[in-house]
């Protein structure tokens, strides 16, 4: 009897332990989130490493669909309707693809957001499409990465780089007169709040 309560003490012992800690990904998983206007837009992703491999034009095929990322499509959320790149969004999660060349991305929307890689990836499914410049970095980017950068309250950079390349799609709000006038209202209601709690 002692014997197995021991055992079963010391499989509680290992379930508890391996609940804590995991195998170490190849390709871990990131999620970003940037405040973006009067909401938010997030990022969820696979970061594969460079490896010591050609990535653009063996591993990623020029000319061909990519998952923008490892293992399950990259997926991107708007709080809001956005401006991507010149074309209008509405708010949701779309799945992030890119079709690379050596001097240009063109970097796609998809309704489907839940496929795995991009085996089963279906154009007609597509929201937009935008066609953006491809930099060399100075500096190897061994993980792949990306960030959403502000430039200022109501703009921002989604930003895309691995190995020696960058990509930029920017983001806008998509109707901003709008949004300047619900931001003015709200400073307003601020203002007042302010004001009333200084009296009371």
């Amino acid at each position: 009897m002692k014997k197995l309560l021991f055992a079963v003490c010391i499989s509680a012992s290992a379930l508890s332990f391996a609940q804590d800690y995991s195998v170490p990904a190849a390709s871990p998983r990131q999620k970003v989130e940037q405040q973006f206007s009067m909401s938010k837009i997030s990022v969820d992703y696979g970061r594969p490493g460079v490896k010591g491999r050609k990535i653009f034009g063996e591993l990623v095929p020029y000319g061909q669909v990519w998952r923008a990322g490892a293992n399950s499509s990259t997926k991107i959320t708007f709080g809001q309707s956005v401006n991507f790149g010149g074309k209008t969004v509405p708010a949701g999660t779309y799945g992030l693809f890119i079709v690379p060349t050596e001097k240009e991305w063109k970097v796609i929307l998809n309704k489907d957001f839940q496929q795995w890689g991009a085996y089963t990836y279906d154009p007609k499914q597509d929201v937009v499409d935008v066609t953006v410049p491809v930099n060399k970095l100075a500096d190897k980017q061994e993980w792949f990465e990306i960030t959403l950068n502000p430039t200022d309250e109501n703009s921002g950079n989604l930003v895309i780089k691995w190995d020696m390349a960058q990509a930029e799609v920017a983001l806008k709000p998509a109707k901003l007169d709008a949004v300047n006038k619900i931001s003015e209202k709200l400073k307003e209601i601020k203002k007042i709040e302010s004001e009333s709690n200084k009296k009371g």
